[in-house]
């Protein structure tokens, strides 16, 4: 994994988005190149690379955007083909707004639709090559683990994820403790744990250790270590491979020593604010006509208000009333608040399409103006969903510490929640959000946000 902006990303997939970057770039230039030669012209680089830079730019941002470069994307060439195609379908229409914005971009249509073909053939070309030469499983980081107990079992649970980033390559026990993982080997049979790591391609050690004390082979670890290899406790591990920081190991004091909950700085608090004002003006008014239908349809189709409105609990635990679109019928909590439910019979049929497209969450946008929201955050709850998940869930006050959002961490990561289990987890993403914040982050969830409308990720 390689660290840019506080967040993680796989090696191998940021290579293979470089690579992917410069094909991009070079089937704009060979079309652009293709067109001139076609009608007898000569015309220098640097007249169009505003335009070729500015594909490249928006094809890159798409294919983020659709999930292309999610590792569960990478299980068959079908999967990975149809994001390509998506993004490529998003990109002629974002490119025709921005070129209607900037009248100076000027990609000829031609141009633009041998661009389309190239980048197709090129993108799907090489990541047929890319699942052919090394597999999907070798997009994962290759470890052994060190524990055979109830952590190490979690972590091979784990593994057999479609968006797991690792595979083990090998699984050690101690000779103290309980052994839960049973195709675990002896760590003391083997000679040397450092040979073994550099032999077989192993990037990192991870301690999953059920009691330490007298148990952690010190020496082992060391020469690994010195050797090259990277060596990480549980936890730790699993924030940078999985995006979320793990209840099941995290303690107050791992959450004290571990390097960053820095978004509440000066810094970070101006720059995040300047971000929502900005992007929450021009939503509004990209969606103006959009806010408009919604309330035609919401008031023609069932009877009651237009927008519905709830008490939530913002940053420090503080209330603030939440505006959406209605999507049940009137009096849905007549007898008392529920947590939303799959195929809920209070969703109007209008409302149902509303959730799909995350239509109703567009009013929002004015909490973000007030102040109360961000654009990303953690989600907000209701204050009586809040006081029984505090009291149950540990560390659950701490995502009170950030203004809570439309969209965030664990909504892209996590399905629609409705139960104290799906709350715990949806906490685990909301702290690795918290605890590693940049604005880099937010731009990424932002757009990340389109894959889970278009694939109606978590929808209820």
């Amino acid at each position: 994994m390689i660290r840019l902006f506080r967040h993680y990303f796989p090696r191998s997939l940021l290579i293979l988005g470089l690579i992917e970057t410069v094909l991009v770039f070079l089937s704009a230039l060979f079309a652009w190149q293709l067109r001139v030669s076609q009608i007898g012209g000569a015309e220098p680089l640097t007249s169009q690379l505003p335009e070729l830079l500015t594909y490249t730019a928006t094809v890159y941002v798409m294919l983020l955007g659709v999930g292309a470069y999610q590792l569960s994307s990478f299980r068959t060439l079908r999967m990975t083909s149809a994001r390509i195609m998506l993004a490529l379908v998003l990109t002629v229409l974002i490119l025709s707004v921005i070129m209607l914005i900037f009248p100076t971009l000027n990609l000829w249509r031609s141009v633009l639709f041998y661009a389309i073909l190239m980048t197709l053939f090129a993108l799907v070309a090489t990541r047929a090559v890319f699942q052919w030469v090394i597999g999907w499983r070798s997009f994962r980081e290759p470890i052994v683990i060190i524990g055979a107990g109830s952590r190490g079992a979690r972590l091979r649970e784990l593994e057999n994820r479609d968006t797991s980033g690792f595979r083990v390559v090998e699984h050690f026990a101690l000779g103290t403790g309980q052994r839960i993982v049973s195709d675990a080997k002896m760590l003391s049979d083997l000679e040397s744990l450092s040979d073994f790591c550099l032999r077989n391609d192993v990037e990192e050690i991870v301690l999953a250790l059920d009691e330490r004390r007298g148990a952690l082979p010190a020496r082992q670890l060391l020469e690994a270590k010195l050797s090259g290899v990277r060596v990480s406790e549980k936890t730790s591990f699993l924030e940078r491979m999985s995006g979320r920081v793990d209840l099941a190991s995290v303690s107050a004091s791992w959450l004290i020593f571990s390097d960053g909950f820095l978004g509440s700085s000066g810094w970070s608090v101006a720059s995040k604010r300047i971000f929502d004002i900005v992007s929450s003006t021009v939503l509004l008014l990209l969606t103006s006509p959009i806010l408009v239908l919604a309330a035609i349809a919401v008031k023609t189709t069932s009877a009651g208000p237009v927008f519905y409105r709830q008490e939530r609990v913002g940053q420090f635990g503080r209330t603030f009333s939440i505006a959406k679109f209605r999507s049940m019928v009137q009096d849905a909590e007549r007898d008392g608040a529920k947590w939303a439910a799959a195929g809920d019979p209070r969703v109007t049929p209008v409302g149902r399409l509303l959730r799909k497209t995350r239509i109703d969450e567009i009013p929002q946008i004015f909490n973000v103006l007030k102040g109360d929201m961000s654009f990303v955050g953690p989600r907000p709850e209701r204050p009586v969903f809040v006081k029984e998940l505090a009291e149950q869930i540990p560390f659950y006050n701490e995502r009170h510490i950030v203004k809570p959002g439309i969209t965030g961490w664990a909504q892209l990561n996590y399905p629609y929640g409705a139960s104290m289990e799906d709350a715990s987890h949806k906490l685990e993403y909301d702290l690795y959000y918290i605890k590693n914040y940049s604005l880099f982050i937010d731009l990424v969830i932002l757009i990340q946000t389109m894959r889970v409308v278009i694939w109606q990720d978590g929808v209820r």
